[in-house]
């Protein structure tokens, strides 16, 4: 059992520590989440790969103009190939 702390101008909570630990709270990111009996406190998951697509569409749009020049290059270039005997 625990009660809300004044913080500022906003309220919080002391959760035990094996609680945290159980529910594996602890060094992540929390998500909360408005229910009809209370307030549901979870962690965010952003190592699914259910956000995979959209995370690289993300990446892809904010980067549009950068590549990857040498990398790049490198896959497309097949002059070394010239010199090759089959």
């Amino acid at each position: 059992m625990t009660t809300l702390t004044k913080i500022g101008n906003s309220q919080g909570i002391r959760i035990p520590k094996p609680l945290i630990q159980q529910a594996h709270l602890e060094n992540v990111s929390l998500e909360l989440e408005v229910q009809e009996n209370g307030l549901l406190i979870k962690p965010v998951n952003n190592t699914s790969r259910d956000t995979w697509i959209e995370n690289i569409k993300k990446v892809m749009l904010e980067n549009k103009e950068l590549q990857d020049e040498a990398v790049l290059e490198d896959f497309l270039n097949d002059d070394d190939l010239e010199d090759w005997q089959w």
